[in-house]
């Protein structure tokens, strides 16, 4: 493997490492803390189920996410029912190509696409999100 790959799937490693062990962590105890205090400002306990004070409520979560059974309505058009969010939400990951992350790191610029009509892209490809909700209207086979 040359160096240049290597350091590509190294850095990319430690990006994939560090969004799954630090900040999906961080992003449920925020869920957490945030019941707390909307409980708080509501005037009731909030999460206090699981484990002591609710400490173990983004894991019951996490269980109840995973166990949950997977419905699709017998009258749609499965295909496009499933492909529609996907249809949605890849214009919108898409749009983070041109956002420059800083101006290099180790003689490698921190941008995926470096191109001169940033801006323009960005309108563009998320314009086409739209067509994701079409299709997902279009496929529940709703009269609404």
């Amino acid at each position: 493997m040359n160096p240049t790959a290597s350091f590509i799937f190294t850095t990319l490693l430690k990006i994939v490492g560090i969004v799954f062990l630090v900040i999906l962590p961080m992003v449920s105890y925020a869920v957490y803390a945030e019941r707390k205090v909307s409980a708080l400002i509501q005037d009731r306990l909030g999460p206090n189920r699981v484990g002591p004070a609710g400490l173990f409520q983004p894991i019951a979560d996490a269980m109840k996410f995973l166990l949950k059974e997977d419905f699709t309505p017998a009258h749609v058009n499965k295909l496009y029912y499933w492909l529609a969010p996907c249809l949605a939400m890849v214009p919108a990951i898409t749009t983070i190509a041109v956002v420059p992350f800083g101006s290099t790191l180790f003689g490698v610029p921190m941008v995926i696409a470096d191109i001169n009509v940033g801006v323009l892209f960005v309108f563009a490809i998320a314009s086409l999100g739209v067509y994701g909700i079409v299709i997902a209207g279009w496929a529940s086979n709703s009269k609404y």
